[in-house]
């Protein structure tokens, strides 16, 4: 089956060096740089980079620098991929630590950096078990609505069902029900097994591009290649925070699952077991409907599945103005 991930975010400016002063008291989630940290118990923010937390979700947010200049500098290849990282079709990734069961997490400078983001957002790729109920056993057709409408308390999507989703092709289960879907994004200790990740954009014409026709990040990592080429059997995690100037768009194109939430609210749905499917939204159109004002910051959360063999691409094109580079959310 063919796996193909394009995300795009357009009129955005990606450079996690601008700064809202914002914080949002939920969960312990801070806002951009400069802000104050949520009042949700054992938030911890920083300003070089470095972050560390127990109890709470781990910020990682720019200086007071201002967003990256695009320069025209090296082009990717000649001396523009930050050190350590795996180069892709464009940009490229680096597989972090393992998060343990417990205690501090330390996400380390992103970018390579002691002080920016840089082009560089965090995020928590997790293993899984081509035995789990969900993953590769499960083929194919789409699930849009499994997912409810507003993302859950914890900043996880909510399994909108009491019981097994079906999809389109022939009303074949895709999805088991929600004790099963929620072990995708959360820790669980025997189910998953998961990683710090770090994604590097390449700049071009205000557009910074991630793009992997071969996204395996996890090979040799976690529970194995379970006997396969590469290890296909994964969940990914973003979170971070935006600055809304007007203008922008967002638009997806890919499978497998995808969910992206713009203010808690759910703006993409591309959820199943599915070849390449397409969604778009504006979000001058629908910033009511996610209660986004121009001037101020918000959350976007993306969340994504490969559940299936055997091609995993992973594609994401933005130029978003985030103000921070990734929180990690508590377990």
């Amino acid at each position: 089956m063919r796996r193909h991930v394009v995300l795009a975010l357009t009129a955005l400016s990606f450079a996690c060096g601008s700064s809202d002063g914002g914080s949002r008291d939920d969960a312990g989630v801070v806002g951009g740089s400069g802000g104050t940290g949520g009042t949700g118990a054992g938030a911890t923010t920083g300003t070089g980079g470095t972050i560390t937390g127990s109890g709470g979700s781990i910020i990682i947010t720019p200086d007071s620098g201002g967003p990256i200049a695009d320069t025209g500098g090296p082009a990717f290849g000649d001396g523009g991929l930050p050190p350590g990282f795996t180069m892709t079709d464009k940009g490229g990734y680096k597989l972090g630590d393992p998060i343990p069961p417990s205690g501090t997490v330390d996400a380390g400078p992103p970018g390579g950096g002691t002080t920016r983001c840089n082009s560089t957002l965090i995020g928590v790729v997790r293993d899984m078990k081509d035995t789990h109920r969900d993953f590769e056993r499960l083929c194919c057709g789409d699930t849009r609505g499994a997912v409810a409408p507003m993302l859950g308390a914890d900043q996880k999507p909510v399994y909108a069902g009491t019981g097994p989703t079906n999809g389109t092709n022939n009303g074949s289960e895709l999805m088991s029900g929600p004790a099963e879907f929620a072990e995708w994004y959360r820790d669980v200790d025997g189910i998953n097994s998961p990683y710090l990740i770090y994604f590097f954009f390449v700049p071009g014409n205000g557009v910074y591009t991630f793009h992997s026709s071969s996204f395996f990040p996890l090979d040799g990592k976690g529970w194995g290649n379970q006997s396969r080429e590469h290890n296909f059997h994964f969940t990914t995690e973003l979170h971070t925070r935006f600055q809304y100037r007007g203008g922008e768009t967002f638009h997806f194109t890919g499978d497998d699952d995808v969910w992206v939430f713009i203010n808690g609210r759910l703006a993409i749905d591309l959820g199943g077991v599915h070849s390449a499917a397409d969604a778009q939204v504006s979000l001058d159109a629908r910033s009511a409907e996610f209660g986004i004002e121009i001037g101020k910051a918000y959350p976007l959360d993306l969340f994504q599945a490969e559940r299936h063999t055997n091609e995993s691409n992973f594609r994401i094109e933005t130029n978003l103005d985030f103000v921070n580079c990734g929180t990690i959310v508590p377990k």
